[in-house]
């Protein structure tokens, strides 16, 4: 890891010298040569997507050849993706599939894998993503790849378990399969030669499962050029807008935060959710609370109007590698309550443009929220 740029990057709020130095960061990250990049995710759709987009552009910056491949790809040609046969698991992979998005994601995964396998062109590094990286591995091999490397969004799967099973203790709304530990991601660890991490939170995470520091290499993230101050006068208006934007899920720390705004007696506190949710759990959860406390709804669709009212972004997640969400909000110039365990921490000046909180911990969250709506910090 970078230590150096963790240093010398501090707790600046993003704007464009701090934009301009990490993507210095993002180009001397990696290799020279001919990349091949990888991803389920079509490129600037949603997070991963926006992950994707953040090394294919750094790659061009640099003038280096480069292939991406990825769902959009397939669409474009009009190519199936290769249904993958996971021995002794085909009814299983069909049975979950049909009540967890989890497994729908991971089987998807795997079947991009044995897609993108089949279309590897001649090139020197490649570059894919945590669970869809086995097959790829395999074929650059047998195509002499200098190298093969693994770009990990978020933390060790042993971490996230951990976390996981925090959050569904605390609100058992929704099923989680992350508390199994995901063997493909396993594997794929122990045969990268090299593994990309977007923050020090994710970097930890892996040091901490004994993955040597020497195959960690650090790659920032930042958050779409669009979202950035409007340049108006401070935000003032009848009501203290606090907004969240991400998945409505137990281990965002969603139900948490719903809990945090119920617990307040301010009228003029308002909860906007951007985000929708994928399990019956939550949705009972989330729909219950709006129609019991008028304060809170959910507004799918773009984030921006929402951020650019804000007077608070929360993000109270037992796990997230970076979130985009709560980057974005800083950049609109909206101060940022975060969890501990929320890669973008960093970012955060405490007091300041943000506060870091301890994750899960309800009391602390709530009295985080009054506080800012008081102006006892972060200006009011």
């Amino acid at each position: 890891m970078s230590a150096s740029f963790d240093e010398r990057q501090g707790n600046r709020p993003p704007g464009a010298a701090w934009r301009a130095e990490v993507a210095r960061a993002q180009e001397r990250a990696l290799p020279a040569g001919r990349v091949v990049v990888s991803c389920a995710a079509s490129p600037g759709v949603a997070g991963l997507g926006r992950h994707v987009q953040e090394i294919v552009d750094a790659l061009e910056r640099r003038g280096e050849p480069s292939v991406c491949i990825s769902r959009s790809t397939a669409e474009r040609a009009a190519a199936p993706l290769a249904r993958s046969r996971v021995p002794g698991r085909s009814i299983q992979f069909r049975a979950l599939g049909r009540f967890s998005s989890t497994w729908r994601i991971r089987r998807s995964w795997a079947e991009f894998d044995a897609y993108a396998a089949g279309q590897l062109p001649a090139g020197d590094h490649l570059i894919t993503f945590c669970g869809q990286a086995l097959a790829q591995f395999r074929r650059a091999r047998e195509m002499q790849y200098e190298s093969i490397a693994l770009v990990s969004g978020g933390v060790h799967a042993r971490h996230l378990a951990r976390q996981h099973a925090a959050a569904h203790r605390r609100y058992p709304l929704e099923r989680s399969h992350a508390g199994h530990i995901s063997k493909r991601h396993l594997l794929e660890y122990a045969q990268a030669e090299r593994i990309y991490v977007a923050s020090r939170y994710i970097w930890e995470s892996f040091a901490e499962e004994g993955i040597p520091e020497e195959l960690l290499v650090r790659f920032p993230l930042t958050p779409d050029p669009r979202f950035g101050s409007d340049g108006a006068s401070p935000r003032s208006s009848a009501t203290f807008d606090i907004v969240y934007v991400g998945g409505l899920s137990v281990a965002k720390g969603v139900p948490l935060l719903v809990d945090a705004v119920r617990g307040l007696p301010e009228a003029e506190v308002r909860l906007v959710l951007v985000g929708g949710w994928k399990s019956r759990g939550m949705r009972r959860f989330i729909e219950r609370a709006c129609a019991e406390d008028p304060r809170i709804s959910v507004a799918p669709g773009d984030p921006l109007p929402h951020l650019r009212r804000a007077r608070l972004y929360v993000h109270p997640s037992y796990v997230d590698g970076f979130s985009y969400g709560a980057a974005e909000a800083l950049a609109c110039g909206v101060p940022v309550i975060a969890s501990e365990d929320t890669g973008m921490k960093e970012l955060i000046e405490p007091g300041r443009t943000g506060l870091v909180l301890p994750t899960g911990d309800l009391a602390a969250l709530t009295e985080g929220i009054e506080a800012a709506y008081r102006g006892e910090v972060l200006g009011g």
